[in-house]
């Protein structure tokens, strides 16, 4: 496969009924503007929420999931608020200043904080301040993804719905999602990432591999 990149944001949040909601967000990809919602219940169960088949393919040929469903997503921001609808679910967040960890990303390059090789040389720092958050991996199709983030803001408030029911108040991504080879941050929160996914080099680890 040839390496394709996605250009936009991720977005974490846990609930207190137990489901943990990732949120992905790509003004630019491969497809044109995108978006997809990763959904994991309190059971495991985890659904795919796209609005095309060939965005679906793709990202069920990278990650892990039980379920797809394609349904229209639509995400709408403003400011610090997000809203976005995809088929059962409802969700609207509001985000906060960056922190500490926010503003050290800042300061990279983008064509810096973009590179597979910076993106692997943070990898060990980044599990030792975020416990499982991976960098980079091994992916589905024997794929290899890299994930340049260059931006981190606190999600402060959040509502979520599935089929007009209330999945309760906002809460740590608790336990870790299982989508693939790491979760995003504990602390609900909103990345700025450039993913970069390509083919794996011969002889590379698979390690990090979730069923």
């Amino acid at each position: 496969m040839t390496v394709l990149r996605f250009d936009g944001w991720i977005a974490g949040i846990g609930t207190a009924g137990g489901t943990r909601l990732v949120l992905g967000h790509w003004p630019r990809s491969p497809f044109g503007p995108v978006s997809d919602v990763m959904v994991e219940r309190p059971d495991g169960h985890r659904i795919l929420l796209a609005g095309t088949g060939q965005l679906a393919d793709f990202v069920a040929g990278t990650y892990r999931f039980d379920e797809i469903l394609l349904v229209p997503v639509d995400v709408v921001v403003a400011g610090t608020t997000w809203a976005a609808t995809a088929g059962p679910l409802r969700l609207d967040f509001t985000t906060g200043r960056r922190g500490a960890l926010g503003g050290l990303l800042r300061c990279v390059p983008p064509p810096v904080a973009r590179h597979p090789r910076w993106i692997a040389a943070i990898d060990v720092p980044a599990r030792l301040l975020q416990p499982g958050v991976r960098t980079h991996g091994s992916a589905g199709n024997d794929r290899h993804e890299w994930y340049g983030v260059q931006d981190l803001h606190r999600i402060t408030a959040a509502t979520a719905t599935w089929d007009g029911a209330d999945l309760g108040a906002l809460t740590d991504v608790d336990p870790p999602v299982r989508f693939g080879f790491g979760s995003t941050p504990r602390t609900p929160s909103l990345a700025r990432v450039t993913t970069t996914v390509g083919p794996a080099s011969p002889g590379r680890s698979r390690r990090g591999r979730t069923s």
